[in-house]
């Protein structure tokens, strides 16, 4: 006999990289870029008519030096971004406005390549995410009969005294004179 079961499960799973291209403007003619990295990172996702809409954010600072490399500066951004996305359900599944999307950085956004050319920085910015779509599930499991027995029979441990009667009773002394 079988019941079906109703609960939460995961329906869809995925992961994708995202590089995305970005140009930030300074007042000072840059020399070097002496160092860019990426804090604060945040992001949510929503049903977006059977896609999943990413929205996040983070900030970029980026540090680099100009006036013939006497003076440095950090160029502060807070960086917006929206990523929509198909994520594979499995069988018989829906993405709906109930069912719950997580959203999780795999691989935190990085720099992975930055150059300048006057008072214009050019830097490019990897991210990996992993997205979770949460639904509800059907589950079919087999049920017991009533008469079913779910516990194994405990033998009981021969004690010493029994042990040694058993052994009196069932040696054959001249079993090595038997044969010579």
């Amino acid at each position: 006999m079988f019941k079906e079961i109703v609960t939460k499960a995961v329906i869809g799973k995925g992961k994708k990289t995202f590089r995305n291209k970005y140009e930030a403007i300074t007042t000072d003619r840059i020399d070097t870029v002496l160092g860019c990295w990426v804090i604060n990172h945040t992001m949510s996702g929503v049903n977006d008519n059977g896609r999943v809409r990413i929205t996040g954010s983070f900030d970029v600072n980026i540090w680099y030096s100009y006036d013939n490399n006497t003076k440095t500066s950090v160029e502060a951004r807070k960086i917006s971004y929206t990523e929509v996305v198909n994520v594979r359900l499995k069988q018989n599944s829906n993405l709906t406005n109930d069912s719950e999307i997580i959203i999780t950085s795999l691989k935190n956004p990085t720099v992975i390549d930055v150059s300048s050319r006057n008072n214009i920085i050019n830097y490019e910015i990897e991210k990996e995410l992993g997205i979770e779509i949460i639904g509800d599930a059907k589950v079919k499991i087999q049920i017991m009969e009533d008469d079913y027995e779910d516990y194994d029979i405990i033998d009981e441990e021969v004690s010493d005294e029994e042990l040694n009667e058993i052994i009196d009773n069932q040696i054959d002394e001249d079993y090595l004179n038997d044969g010579f």
